[in-house]
């Protein structure tokens, strides 16, 4: 069994700063990437961020520059961090984790929860 639990979501004003964290466990064999999407009231789930085990890193246009995510690969845990946030950045934000729970696995993908980040004066 494999369980992906985010963390770190909340209420910030505009111009503000909140840092994500997601933790994989359970077995898992081996991650080949981690990210963070997120979805907005009455919009689709869109890509915020992902990075690879190797260390590539692919942003959605909207966060360039102000997020930046990071992973703890003994831990299995990545973070996102959110600066210069933005009342649009208001969504629930998920954490995914593509992995092979076993040598013998085809990868599959597992979604968190999610966390709300509200962007707000």
């Amino acid at each position: 069994q494999v369980q992906i639990v985010e963390s770190g979501g909340g209420l910030v004003q505009p111009g503000g700063s909140l840092r994500l964290s997601c933790a994989a466990s359970g077995s898992i064999f081996r991650i080949y990437y981690m990210g963070w999407y997120r979805q907005a009231p009455g919009k689709q789930r869109e890509l915020v961020a992902t990075l690879t085990s190797g260390g590539s890193t692919n942003y959605a246009e909207p966060v360039k520059g102000r997020f930046t995510i990071s992973r703890d690969n003994a831990k299995n845990t990545v973070h996102l961090q959110m600066n210069s946030l933005k009342p649009e950045d208001t969504a629930v934000y998920y954490c995914n984790a593509n992995m092979a729970r076993t040598a013998l696995d085809r990868a599959a993908t597992y979604w968190g929860q999610g966390t709300q980040v509200t962007v707000s004066s």
